[in-house]
């Protein structure tokens, strides 16, 4: 993983760690159609982030994967 993209990584996995936000959300903000910057794909992959429902809505939220990944970058 590249540098540029762990450093992405980390800006948005402290982005989503207060809490869980809704899934337009998450891609209004980190959804890039760049091959090189491919973020939330590298964070899916990775098993850092995860998607579910909650009160009929599509949310995203850390994983503990994800929460190991800040608490090694911080």
């Amino acid at each position: 993983m590249s540098e540029v993209v762990n450093s992405l990584l980390r800006d948005m996995l402290t982005w989503l760690a207060p809490g869980d936000r809704p899934y337009t959300e998450v891609m209004e903000a980190w959804r890039t159609n760049c091959p090189r910057l491919t973020v939330w794909e590298e964070a899916v992959e990775q098993g850092f982030v995860a998607q579910f429902r909650a009160d009929g809505r599509l949310m995203v939220g850390l994983t503990r994967a994800g929460e190991e990944f800040l608490a090694r970058r911080n």
